[in-house]
């Protein structure tokens, strides 16, 4: 047995997206059982808040005052959260169909935005590609302007097309916890897709032969030698124009910002006031940092330590901001199934980076002047390459495993094993149900007890 890098590569690959996906999924289902139990009944909410929601091992005095202004927080989230329940059940039909009305003229404004986005990185990765290479050395610095044009323009929309966002959903009238949902999903969209349409301007110009010499090849092997790096070196881009935003946003907005309202007596500087602390937009930051992460590591093996050196700067740096320049959003949410939905959000940011990963790995095929595939038609070939070498009956196994005649009857019992767990699940929620009204029954009987035992003492 020898050490076999190609193999070890894809193989680390492989377990580092399954140890992620195994992770969020593990935090989703906690919070997914905690989220169930929230909306299983709204009394049972309040009175597990007030009669079981403290902690009463906490004895430090800064730790009490945190939590009871967490169950305050909480509590006041709900009743919100109530009052626009109700004043929504009351709207007349002329009040609906004018919500309605303009929610969907928001939504136009919000494609056309999204579709703006998607084609000016299309053209400026295009331009970058065709350009990068023939300005030449005398003319550095505009070469490195062009070459970094697709990671600006991409951070540009990533930043203008939140705050436009933000801007809408004020008037379309949702509630607090939906708003911040619904917001995050529009922003989570616009960035993983700009993601997407990066790779696949950059994609289409590696795979365009212009003469039929490179496709024996099956890519542009003379602008690519090594398309990997320049993969990875665009992911690499995006993080450092995401760091340095984050950086520039709080030295450049947040504390100047603080400091005119702080020490300014102008109306204007008045009204605009101190800056929220908008909790979806520091969420995707995260999830955004994170899925290049999970899709350039494979192309640039450090993006990791990179990554990680980021964000714990990026925590510290938020901490102060959020203490010293942020005040607190004027709509509460509630954190539990917040907590929830940013996982969810993760988890399909994970799930979207395997589709090009699975693209690059299986489909196109690796360079031949570098990295360790290179004697390789694909990355993928080095799996089936390295099954033959096993003996006989361990690839009789193996690829008996991965032929159609076990994936059908596996497909099957899994689909038995999942109505099983499905049927279970009901029957345990009807047994819930009624142990419920089984315990609504007894405090009426206690009830009833009680007034008789007050009547024979009179």
């Amino acid at each position: 047995m020898k050490y076999n890098l190609p193999l070890a590569y894809l193989l680390a690959t492989f377990a580092y997206l399954a140890l992620c996906l195994l992770w969020i999924i593990k935090r989703s289902v906690e919070g997914f059982k905690q989220n169930l139990v929230h909306n299983a009944d709204p009394f049972q909410s309040y009175c597990n808040k007030v009669f079981a929601g403290w902690d009463f091992c906490i004895t430090d005095p800064s730790a009490a005052r945190l939590k009871h202004r967490s169950l305050q927080y909480e509590l006041q989230s709900d009743l919100q959260e109530e009052k626009l329940k109700q004043k929504i059940a009351e709207r007349r039909m002329e009040e609906k169909l004018r919500i309605y009305s303009l929610r969907i003229f928001i939504n136009i404004i919000v494609i056309a935005i999204l579709s703006g986005c998607f084609y000016s990185i299309y053209r400026v990765t295009v331009f970058s590609q065709e350009n990068s290479n023939d300005i030449g050395n005398a003319n550095s610095q505009v070469n490195l302007l062009v070459q970094y044009l697709p990671s600006m323009v991409i951070t540009l929309a990533n930043f203008i097309a939140p705050l436009i966002f933000a801007f809408l959903i004020k008037f379309e009238e949702y509630t607090p916890a939906f708003e911040i949902k619904l917001t995050l999903m529009r922003c989570v969209f616009v960035r993983l897709a700009n993601i997407g349409v990066l790779l696949f301007s950059l994609w289409s110009q590696i795979s365009n032969c212009g003469s039929d010499k490179c496709k024996p090849c099956g890519y542009n092997y003379k602008l690519y030698p090594c398309w990997e790096s320049d993969v990875g070196r665009e992911m690499y881009k995006l993080m450092m124009f995401d760091f340095i935003v984050i950086l520039a946003v709080a030295l450049f907005a947040d504390f100047p910002r603080k400091l005119l309202v702080t020490h300014c007596s102008c109306k204007l500087v008045q009204w605009f006031g101190h800056k929220e602390f908008g909790i979806s937009d520091n969420v995707l930051e995260i999830i955004y940092g994170q899925t290049i992460c999970f899709i350039g590591t494979f192309f640039s093996p450090l993006l990791p330590a990179i990554a990680t050196i980021k964000y714990f700067i990026i925590f510290y740096v938020k901490k102060i901001v959020l203490k010293h320049t942020s005040k607190p959003a004027a709509k509460p949410i509630r954190a539990s199934s917040s907590n929830f939905f940013f996982l969810v959000v993760l988890l399909i940011g994970l799930l979207l980076a395997f589709v090009p990963l699975g693209f690059s790995i299986a489909r196109i095929p690796s360079s031949k002047a570098c990295g360790p595939f290179r004697h390789f038609n694909t990355s993928w070939e080095v799996i089936p390459d390295t099954i033959l070498q096993f003996p006989t009956g361990l690839q009789q196994f193996l690829f008996g495993i991965s032929s159609e005649a076990f994936a059908v009857p596996f497909f099957v019992i899994l689909c038995i094993i999942m109505f099983y767990v499905v049927a279970l699940a009901q029957a345990h929620k009807r047994a819930v149900e009624q142990l419920r009204e089984q315990l609504v029954l007894e405090s009426r009987d206690k009830m009833f007890l009680i007034r008789k035992i007050t009547e024979a003492q009179k």
